[in-house]
């Protein structure tokens, strides 16, 4: 039987895969599937969906600092959004009942704003993922969304605790030496070396921590959270958390099929269906309007605002105990079930254009924006070949080239604590994101030569050579690719030179060798 899953799960993700679409959509349209078949869910599936959610949240503590998350955009905007969009939920969902556009749209006010409240957070799964592929977890936008993300979290919790009537042990005071067992935990993650011990040491502290915060009748997912704060200035919580991406990435799978086997939709709840996925686009602007108020770039605003424009799978568990408490019918946790299945899908789709969309409409997306707020961009003065990307590849790249090019090679990277970083080693390199389109038109591309792009994410690279093509760029450019299929890609999209780190790092080895065994003559 878990043969048929996997069979079933690799299937409709691949074929996603061709129709180039996230394959996340495929395993939720599987699950649906199976379900459909009357196939049962085993119970280590659900198991396996609660440890990629556990992982998930450690490695996100791992890229997240707390200060983040006291600023104004983040907590505000998350708890301002909430209220805004629970009143938008129950008034349009109380005028399409009163029209009597479907009976199931006919409920009371309490079930009206639950639905409100579940489907108020978004998909911290399906918003990671979205980040991750397209490398923008460090980027400004990627980094309201998570923080906007944590913060749902801690309401999750706060709604939990006063529903459930379980209150958090006295205990939990105790999780506050949490803090000053951080140089135990660095210690053990140093000594851990590089091999097998490092991921199981990731497993070890991201169920642990679970489990502490169980034990005093917490959110465990919290717990996992926290764990990875306390590593975050670890020099190797890169390493812990490329170690771990792979086992997040397959246990996350039983996640999307856990949740088509949660019910099954009939015609009557098309409409409630419909009128809920259409609810996103005000979601999508209470959250933009919200970001703009507090001061963030227009385009930092949009694509944490499109990011956020899904339903958490947190509606799930809000539905299913509102249905154990008797406030709200079966009925509308299947549909708060497909509804979040349906916005997964748009979401992937959509933010897959966001920045081509950008790019062509970023006047009407700037126009609100308040004063002083609009990113500005350092002008690369004097270069001539620009490396996008300073992490251990870009960082190689300059240094090759610096010697012979002095301050005319730079150095491009948008993450803003690495750019301090590097520029205080002597780097010459300015902030800057690639696949923004003011970027280029900022950079003066008519004198650059070269654009190296040692960028860690595929898509994001397919996506910097069409904002170059977009800006009339006329020079050379060259990428890196981590497979050779991605690497054939590249060059029929017109890059003069892809180097494939994982097959030619052989031959530039062999080239600094080779003056070892040199004969003179």
């Amino acid at each position: 039987m878990d043969f048929v899953w996997i069979l079933v799960a690799f299937l409709f993700g691949f074929g996603f895969k061709q129709l180039g679409m996230p394959p996340l959509v495929g395993y939720l349209l599987a699950g649906f599937t199976l379900n459909a078949v009357g196939m049962k869910p085993a119970e280590s599936l659900q198991g396996l969906a609660d440890l990629g959610i556990t992982l998930m949240l450690f490695t996100i503590g791992l890229k997240l600092h707390v200060k983040s998350l006291l600023k104004n955009e983040v907590w505000a905007s998350s708890v301002v959004h909430t209220g805004f969009w629970m009143v938008l939920v129950v008034g349009f969902v109380s005028v399409t009942g009163w029209i009597g556009l479907s009976s199931l749209l006919d409920i009371p006010l309490m079930t009206q704003v639950l639905v409100g409240f579940a489907l108020s957070f978004s998909s911290t799964v399906c918003v990671i993922k979205m980040l991750e592929e397209a490398s923008e977890l460090k980027a400004r936008h990627g980094k309201l969304a998570v923080g906007i993300l944590v913060i749902q979290d801690l309401v999750a919790v706060i709604f939990l605790v006063i529903s459930t009537g379980k209150v958090p042990s006295i205990m939990a005071i105790g999780l506050i030496g949490l803090w000053f067992l951080r140089p135990l935990l660095n210690r053990l993650v140093s000594q851990a070396g590089h091999g097998e011990l490092l991921p199981l040491m990731g497993f070890f502290l991201a169920l642990g921590g679970a489990e502490l915060f169980q034990l005093v009748h917490m959110k465990g997912d919290l717990g996992a959270l926290l764990m990875g704060v306390l590593l975050a200035n670890h020099p190797k919580s890169a390493e812990l958390y490329k170690s771990l991406m792979g086992f997040k990435d397959l246990f996350l799978i039983g996640f999307f099929l856990s949740i088509g086997f949660t019910a099954l939709p009939t015609l009557d709840m098309a409409i409630p269906v419909l009128v809920l996925t259409a609810l996103l686009v005000g979601k999508f602007l209470l959250f933009y309007a919200l970001l703009l108020y507090f001061q963030v770039s227009g385009r930092a605003s949009y694509l944490a605002a499109l990011s956020l424009t899904n339903f958490s799978e947190f509606g799930l568990i809000v539905a299913d105990l509102s249905v154990d408490k008797g406030w709200m019918t079966n009925d509308w946790l299947v549909i708060i079930a497909v509804a979040m299945s349906l916005s997964f899908v748009l979401s992937s789709f959509i933010y897959r254009r966001a920045h081509h969309v950008y790019a062509v409409r970023k006047s009407a997306i700037n126009r609100y924006e308040r004063r002083g707020a609009h990113a500005t961009y350092e002008r690369p003065h004097h270069a001539e070949v620009l490396i996008l990307g300073m992490g251990r590849v870009g960082k190689g790249a300059y240094q090759a080239l610096e010697p012979d090019y002095g301050n005319r090679v730079c150095g491009i990277e948008s993450d803003p604590e690495r750019v301090a970083y590097l520029k205080q080693q002597g780097f010459n390199l300015v902030l800057g994101d690639a696949d923004d389109m003011e970027f280029w038109e900022n950079v003066g591309i008519d004198s650059i030569r070269l654009v190296m792009m040692a960028l860690p994410s595929h898509l994001e690279i397919i996506s910097t050579l069409e904002m170059l093509r977009m800006a009339g760029f006329k020079g050379k450019v060259a990428a890196v690719a981590r497979y050779e299929d991605e690497r054939q890609e590249l060059l029929r999209l017109g890059v003069d030179v892809v180097f494939n780190y994982y097959s030619e790092v052989g031959a530039g080895f062999a080239a600094e060798s080779r003056h070892l065994i040199a004969v003179e003559s």
